[in-house]
């Protein structure tokens, strides 16, 4: 075993301590050193002083307490000598911070070797009040600090410069006094004082603005001549970095230029020169070389400079990209990111460059270069980049592969400039990462394909044919069964044939069987034999020679060990097998899918209640609508602000009829039932009808024994794929229609109600909007606002949206303005309807947004409107 005494030099407690073979053996080499060390404290013998002190140094580093030592390094700091002295402030630094209360006891100390004859024990001071000052101690000391700054050793003005840096950083106000002795060290010739009179002078004129004003008039030129002496001097042993004249003092006076030159042009102006000169001559094959260019390039970027400047700054990134080395690439593709706000087009000349850095190896370049990319793309471009992009898709690695298909699924929805080239590369993704697409990704193709009545045959035969290669893909599969189940005559019959297609023949068994292969799947989801088995459902009206294989295809879903699936295959066998004269109208194509309504869910910020006119955001030719400007109002409190809507499952339920998630006691908090929905559930004798759905249909026509007890979901299933006229007949007489297999008859034009008075909603000194109202008879709850914007100012307004908010108990919908253009002193109208859930008992509240652009600048105005007649 080790012996060790209070004797024992530093360097044998170390050879002691390296010596132990386990950990526990050292804690008792460190516990009996401690011990020793304790009891040469309490003998206060000051010969040992020094000595513990650096063990307790070496212990403290080693991460064991050493707070008990703490006291022995004001006592050595107080010692005459320098030895002691030297000991002491290292263990000050090293073994208090500024947090310590006991660090009040030292600055007397302190001030007193700041005015010490000799200069080696100032240095001492400088050094640790330059690494532990606090602010007490910095208003203490200031004036210390700043007399010895002008000190005749040139190390001692340097340590008072940083240490005056550290002062002005913890008390700011103490900037103004050192302005004058910060600015006298910028004239200095030595090197290392120099550096710290510029880092001074930076953090001077980020933290006061008066000491900026000061040294811009004063001192920018002085510093533009220095930068210019270091480039241009000649070889300097003493100085050189790899060729490189002092780049450590380069990169200082680049820092400080920059902040010189921002927001200012004269002084931009001035430092033009040295810039370019700074930015041509450097040599970029060695790192100092690249540090003092990326420097050069940060503050052509940040100064108020020509075009031409910044075009040398963003080649000289280009350069970057191709090294070696990851780092600067890496720092150059941040750039890139910041310098596209200044010159696109400089950086679009990079696009080959950058486009090989998404391919790059390191995850982090790779990630970062395809943020630049999504930032390069414009509707000029979107197809090449799109295309590279997928291109690597198919080959990248599967940790990749999830960020790049996100960003190139935004990038389409973006910029798409037509849907048939949005549904070939939506598909593309899909082919390939299909596992990796995010729900809302796949919904919004969905909706998108729905508003393209005239590529239905072609979006079908496409997954058709994508799906018998990439049946893993989930996502794939999920849009592929939904199209067939919607279009799959279509299909067959090859209908709407594009000239850019070749004609495939696809029999009804063929389309069955990639329905029937994706519920029979082992690994397929809970969503995807949902959807297939609606799928089922619209097929088995659309191919009724094949309806029998569709029917026990069901069948074999009743015993599926997933409840929801089970109640859904006895709900449609039921409609296939006993209910054939109403199943065609039940499944009949869905309606088009409303994009702005989806946008507005999928961008989940706003409340249900909430509608906006049905224009995107992005101007995307041939209507591939991008997310709407869905920042609304501010509606903090609850009477206000409705509940945001879950886009999925909302989406889904709407699309399949399908609860996927949902408790009953979620689904009795939906809104009321529809009358026609009601009736359908009468219809297929699906279980007991609350007694609110009692109220709309009395009469059971087709009762039968209860299926189930959830009559809620079932009515969803079989409300969804409603064609509209079923789902808002509410007449006996439509039921009956119904029942028969005939279409209900035209429903009469709804009678205006009682007049309102019209009003003026809003007025501002350029805009006014007047709302008229009408109520039909047989709805009291409705009203049919028409909103007139009256333009009172000389000029045109363009991109014009209005955007509304209501509470909850009200529903809000808006058509589009009758042009988003309103013309000097013109007018355009919109027509709103707004239903009241508590008509009677509450009156009509609404808060507006008014969006537009006058001469090319964006304008907002917002309100509220009180002053709606009594009675709506």
């Amino acid at each position: 075993m080790n012996s060790i005494f209070s004797g024992t030099r530093l360097r044998d407690m170390i050879r002691s301590i390296r010596a132990c073979k386990t950990a526990a053996e050292e804690r008792g080499v460190v516990r009996k050193e401690c011990a020793d060390i304790r009891a040469s404290i309490n003998e206060n013998d000051p010969h040992d002083r020094h000595r513990n002190l650096a063990k307790l140094m070496f212990i403290h580093m080693l991460g064991y307490p050493t707070h008990f030592g703490q006291m022995e390094c004001l006592k050595l700091i107080a010692s005459p000598g320098f030895p002691e002295k030297r000991i002491g402030y290292l263990g000050l630094m090293l073994l208090l911070d500024e947090r310590q209360e006991v660090l009040m006891l030292v600055t007397n100390s302190l001030k007193q070797d700041l005015n010490h004859t000799n200069q080696y024990v100032v240095g001492l001071a400088l050094c640790a009040l330059g690494n532990i000052c606090s602010a007490e101690m910095a208003r203490d000391l200031a004036p210390e600090v700043e007399r010895l700054i002008q000190f005749r050793d040139p190390n001692i003005r340097k340590k008072a410069a940083l240490c005056s840096t550290r002062i002005v950083r913890k008390v700011p106000d103490l900037a103004e006094n050192f302005v004058n002795a910060a600015s006298s060290l910028l004239k200095e010739k030595h090197h290392g004082v120099l550096i710290t009179g510029v880092q001074l002078c930076y953090e001077l004129c980020t933290i006061n603005d008066e000491a900026l004003e000061y040294f811009r008039k004063k001192c920018t030129e002085g510093l533009i001549k220095t930068l210019r002496d270091i480039t241009n001097s000649a070889y300097q042993p003493e100085y050189d970095v790899a060729g490189i004249t002092d780049p450590f003092l380069h990169i200082r006076l680049l820092k400080l230029l920059r902040v010189l030159g921002h927001g200012d042009a004269d002084a931009s102006d001035l430092m033009t020169d040295i810039l370019a000169q700074v930015a041509t001559k450097t040599e970029s094959n060695k790192n100092a070389g690249n540090a003092v260019l990326y420097e050069c390039v940060e503050t052509i970027m940040a100064i108020e400079d020509t075009s031409s400047l910044r075009v040398l700054a963003i080649n000289i990134l280009g350069r970057f990209l191709s090294n070696r080395d990851n780092n600067i690439r890496y720092v150059a593709l941040n750039m890139l990111m910041k310098a596209i706000a200044f010159d696109d087009q400089a950086v679009q000349r990079h696009r080959v460059t950058i486009l090989e850095c998404v391919k790059d190896p390191d995850a982090s370049i790779r990630k970062r270069a395809l943020d630049l990319v999504s930032l390069l793309i414009n509707e000029n471009n979107v197809k090449q980049l799109t295309k590279e992009l997928i291109d690597y898709l198919e080959i990248s690695d599967e940790d990749f592969k999830e960020d790049l298909s996100a960003k190139i699924c935004s990038i389409v929805e973006k910029f798409s400039p037509e849907k048939i080239w949005y549904i070939d590369q939506m598909l593309k993704v899909l082919s390939e990462a299909g596992k990796f697409v995010k729900d809302d990704v796949w919904h919004a193709l969905i909706v998108v394909i729905s508003n393209a009545s005239e590529l239905h045959g072609y979006t079908v035969r496409a997954l058709y044919k994508a799906v018998l290669t990439y049946s893993e893909q989930e996502t794939l599969v999920r849009v592929a069964i939904w199209c067939i189940g919607e279009y799959g005559d279509l299909l067959v019959n090859n209908v709407g044939m594009l000239g850019i297609e070749d004609p495939i023949t696809v029999t009804e068994s063929d389309a069955v069987d990639v329905i029937e292969e994706a519920i029979t799947r082992h690994n397929s989801d809970m969503t995807t034999k949902a959807m297939a088995l609606v799928a089922l459902l619209k097929l088995s009206s659309r191919f009724p020679s094949i309806s029998e294989r569709i029917k026990d295809i069901i069948v074999k879903q009743k015993g599926s060990l997933l409840l929801e699936m089970q109640q859904r295959a006895i709900e449609f066998n039921s409609i296939v097998d006993r209910h054939k004269n109403i199943r065609s109208s039940l499944v009949e194509r869905m309606p088009v899918l409303d994009e702005a309504t989806f946008n507005v869910r999928r961008a989940g910020s706003l409340p249900a209640s909430v509608s906006t006119m049905a224009k995107p955001s992005v101007s995307i030719p041939n209507g591939v609508a991008a997310a709407p400007l869905v920042d609304l109002l501010d509606l903090g409190s609850d009477d206000i602000m409705a509940a945001p809507s879950s886009s999925g499952a909302d989406f889904l339920q709407d699309l399949l009829g399908v609860d996927l998630g949902s408790s009953p006691a979620q689904s009795g908090a939906a809104p009321g039932p529809k009358a026609g929905a009601d009736l359908l559930m009468d219809i297929l004798s699906i279980g007991t009808p609350s007694p609110a759905q009692n109220n709309t249909s009395s009469i059971d026509l087709l009762s039968t024994a209860a299926i189930n007890n959830s009559p809620s979901t079932a009515l969803d299933t079989l409300s969804s794929p409603a064609p509209p006229h079923v789902a808002t007949t509410a007449s006996a007489g439509g039921m009956f229609d119904l029942l028969d297999g005939l279409s209900p008859s035209p429903s009469k034009e709804a009678t205006n109600g009682p007049a309102y008075p019209p009003i003026v909603a809003y007025e501002s000194s350029t805009l006014k909007i007047e709302f008229t109202f009408s109520k039909p008879s047989e709805n009291p709850q409705t009203t049919n606002v028409q909103a007139t914007f009256i333009n009172l100012s000389p000029n045109n307004f363009t991109d014009f949206i209005f955007q509304a908010a209501v509470p909850k108990f009200l529903q809000l919908h808006l058509d589009p303005a009758s042009s988003n253009t309103l013309p000097a002193s013109g007018n355009i109208m919109q027509n709103l309807k707004v239903t009241n859930s508590q008509h009677g008992k509450k009156s009509l509240v609404m808060r507006m947004r008014i969006g537009y652009k006058v001469n090319g600048k964006d304008v907002l105005e917002e309100g509220q409107i009180n002053n709606f007649p009594r009675g709506l």
